[in-house]
């Protein structure tokens, strides 16, 4: 009930009144009254008035269920929206819930991370009301070999969300960071529970610096946030919203043959290591040679100073630019 009050809200120009409220949604005009305290109570300005009813004035940065319901195109992912304040972190919760049931396309938001990780085990900063951490419950019909496409296609969603709300375009360092002016922006880690054959469930945390300006010294070199790139703050859940639309037609689109013959030609166009020299670190070894593309499993395409191709997963190399992250 909390997201249809909030759309009508955000969707009406004037007031509307308790009456009104309570005779579209069937329920007291007290239950109204509730929801819309339980409103200001999470910031969002809403202004009362006898005989006229309820005006919206101001909307807070909250990832709140209610805010990303509201408008969200989506078939699947988001039906289902749990949003902690604070948690250890999006995945473990993600996992443990997928392990007790939660069904296909919910989606776990915090606040904030005590302890997010990256690829490798790598710390990620996630502080509070800064940024976006989230993580999505899948449970596809595929073959555990091919999960990790799933990397690529948040990856992909990301990018085209970001690429709609700023002035600097954003690339794909792949598999799947996403860069802006060859620095990090966001970055994803997928995790999944399989059987021989068959997967219980993949659980893909995305996590995007939205609103951070101040990073530590270790890593101020080669992060950043949408906020220090353009210049101003971004609205958290209008992003959110973004990535989860994009990631559902990406997915649908993936699903139809499981790999990503039709995703190819949009994930190298947004791809910052195409046709780039760049050095490869594969079992220790550094090669260096020429990024031509993806596979349509994912893989890099590699050709090396003497000609010779190497398809590279991305489990196995990290790839980096001749003169540093890029």
């Amino acid at each position: 009930m909390k997201s249809k009050i909030l759309e009508f809200l955000k969707t009406n120009e004037g007031y509307i009144s308790g009456q009104e409220l309570s005779d579209i949604l069937g329920v007291s005009r007290t239950s109204i009254w509730k929801v819309i305290n339980q409103l200001k109570a999470e910031g969002y300005g809403i202004e009362s008035v006898s005989n006229k009813g309820y005006r919206l004035i101001d909307s807070p940065d909250i990832l709140s269920k209610a805010e990303i319901q509201y408008d969200l195109k989506t078939t699947v992912l988001g039906k289902e929206i749990i949003v902690y304040n604070q948690v250890d972190s999006t995945n473990k919760q993600a996992k443990k819930l997928a392990i007790d049931g939660e069904k296909h396309g919910t989606v776990i938001l915090a606040e904030e991370q005590l302890e997010g990780k990256g690829r490798r085990g790598r710390l990620w900063k996630s502080p509070p009301n800064k940024g976006i951490w989230l993580s999505i419950i899948l449970r596809p019909d595929l073959h555990p070999s091919k999960a990790s496409m799933l990397t690529l296609i948040a990856g992909l969603a990301v990018v085209h969300t970001i690429n709609r709300y700023t002035k600097n375009q954003a690339f794909i360092k792949w598999p799947n960071d996403i860069i802006i002016n060859e620095k990090k922006v966001s970055g994803t880690l997928t995790e999944m529970s399989s059987e021989l054959d068959v997967i219980n469930y993949v659980v893909v945390g995305i996590g995007v610096n939205v609103n951070t300006t101040d990073f530590d010294d270790e890593i101020k070199e080669i992060a950043t946030s949408l906020a220090n790139e353009e210049g101003k703050s971004f609205e958290r859940a209008l992003l959110v919203k973004g990535i989860l639309e994009s990631f559902e037609k990406f997915y649908d689109q993936f699903m139809v043959d499981k790999d990503l013959s039709h995703l190819i030609n949009e994930y190298e166009d947004n791809c910052i290591n195409v046709d780039k020299t760049v050095r490869v670190i594969l079992d220790g070894q550094e090669k260096i040679g020429k990024a031509i593309g993806i596979t349509k499993m994912g893989e890099l395409r590699f050709v090396q100073a003497s000609g010779e191709e190497m398809i590279l997963n991305s489990g196995e190399v990290s790839v980096r630019g001749l003169n540093g992250y890029v």
